[in-house]
């Protein structure tokens, strides 16, 4: 790593009088590049989470910031579980945060079809667990840090890049920590840009969507203890089947649905795009929930859409004896629970547990979510859709409620607007490297998100 980053400071300097001098077209291409070669590096640096170590992403971005004469701090939460943030100083406007997570899922390497770790580019593509989630945005963000410190141009705002460790796992040695750790690293900050959303081609054209909020998510275990035996021997209740009843009753009494106006919009939105009958019934969501035939048809065409409508929970483990012949003393169960933006966790806790009160199971929180919504019509959102338009002429911008959960949660909480917004541009099923095996992305088409990015950084920090 040592050696790369001597090499990169090499060219660095090489082409540092290229950013200053020349034309903007000359000085993206040269970000672009220099952008591919970082995280082809950054993705050969092995952030697994389980365990993270992402403490191994802070040394090589230190190095970097280190090269670049750019200050930083950094902060283990937890051993091995580093975050890193630097700011560059601006004018009196409210700061901009770029934020990504720095850890990334597991891999089973017996499914891939190349190293996990790789970072090599292969037929177009760089390669590696983290290219698409979330070490490319990552690298988009660093290589646009850079571009602005080189430049030297006096800005209107701070501009802030944060590394975070544990988004994977849920944050708690990440945004989570830092926010209540070091809140110095988000002083005077109002806008932030994270994952969450991105651009889409098909055959209808180039969709964009920006998240701007997202269900809040509640996840429980629920716990039982009831009297332990011989397998022989079963008793009238038992740990295991007070689990048991307990689940079943939560999976067969689904929430009701109902329309929250962020995510009819979002429906409104997909609608253009969609064949009869679908079409009127996301046109008309609202009154298209009454249907249980639709709701059911909608929950198997797409799970994350009609995830939308309504809370949900998710039956993901359990744990009862460790032998066949062994009724246990306890048992256990998780369940993913994700709520609509504008509920409270607590009430949403305190009907679970009235669902359940008769099984004597206890409900134990796992992790709470913070509710939050951000604005459509701040700076931030107006100039990505500002940008679409001139660059992306006839293409579409939707501003979309997530299922899943992002840092941008936590940001939310204290008040910054956070928005997810990749200017990677997806084709095809690509997307499902994320998560997935071979996860890799267009070459071509991440230093184009490169330079798009900078015309959006651009327009927000430059008066």
């Amino acid at each position: 790593m040592d050696l790369y980053v001597t090499r990169m400071k090499k060219i660095v300097l090489s082409l540092l009088p290229l950013y200053i001098f020349s034309t903007f077209t000359l000085a993206d291409e040269n970000l672009e590049t220099e952008a591919v070669q970082l995280l082809q590096a950054y993705l050969q640096v092995d952030t697994t989470n389980p365990p993270g170590n992402e403490s191994r992403a802070v040394n090589f971005l230190a190095k970097i910031f280190d090269e670049e004469g750019i200050q930083y701090n950094s902060a283990e939460s937890a051993p091995g579980r580093g975050n890193i943030w630097a700011r560059i100083k601006g004018g009196n406007k409210p700061a901009i945060i770029l934020l990504h997570h720095s850890d990334v899922v597991p891999a089973n390497e017996e499914y891939w079809d190349f190293d996990p770790l790789s970072g090599e580019i292969v037929d177009g593509y760089i390669q590696g667990r983290g290219a698409l989630d979330m070490k490319g945005l990552g690298i988009s963000h660093l290589a646009n840090f850079l571009r602005l410190h080189r430049l030297n141009k006096e800005l209107n705002r701070d501009v802030i890049f944060i590394a975070a460790a544990d988004e994977e796992s849920g944050g708690k040695y990440g945004m989570g920590w830092l926010i209540e750790n070091r809140p110095e690293a988000f002083e005077g900050a109002a806008l932030l840009l994270n994952e969450g959303g991105s651009g889409y081609r098909s055959k209808d054209g180039i969709t964009f969507s920006v998240e701007v909020t997202q269900k809040i998510p509640v996840w429980l275990r629920l716990n039982s203890v009831d009297q332990p035996g011989h397998g022989s021997s079963p008793r009238t209740t038992s740990s295991v089947s007070r689990i048991v009843e307990a689940l079943n009753i939560i999976w067969n009494s689904p929430f009701d649905p109902r329309i929250i106006p962020e995510v009819e919009k979002v429906f409104a939105d997909r609608s253009e795009s969609l064949d009869e009958p679908f079409k009127s019934k996301y046109k008309n969501i609202k009154s298209s929930i009454q249907d249980p035939v639709f709701m059911k048809e909608l929950q198997e065409v797409s799970p994350s859409s009609h995830a939308l409508t309504r809370n949900t929970c998710s039956l993901t483990r359990m744990n009862g004896s460790i032998k066949i012949n062994v009724v246990p003393p306890t048992a256990w169960a998780e369940i993913d629970c994700r709520i609509l933006p504008d509920n409270k966790p607590e009430e949403f806790i305190a009907k679970i547990k009235d669902l359940i009160k008769h099984t004597e199971v206890e409900v134990e929180p796992l992790m709470i979510g913070f509710p939050g919504s951000s604005p459509i019509d701040s700076e931030l959102y107006l100039t990505i859709e500002r940008f679409i338009k001139s660059n992306y002429p006839g293409s579409k911008l939707s501003p979309t409620v997530s299922t899943g959960f992002t840092d941008s949660r936590f940001s939310r909480g204290i008040g910054i607007a956070s928005y997810g917004f990749n200017t990677y541009i997806y084709e095809g099923n690509e997307s499902s490297g994320i998560h997935g095996n071979n996860e890799q992305i267009n070459e071509k088409r991440f230093r184009q998100s490169v330079g798009d990015l900078s015309l959006i950084l651009d327009d927000v920090v430059y008066d």
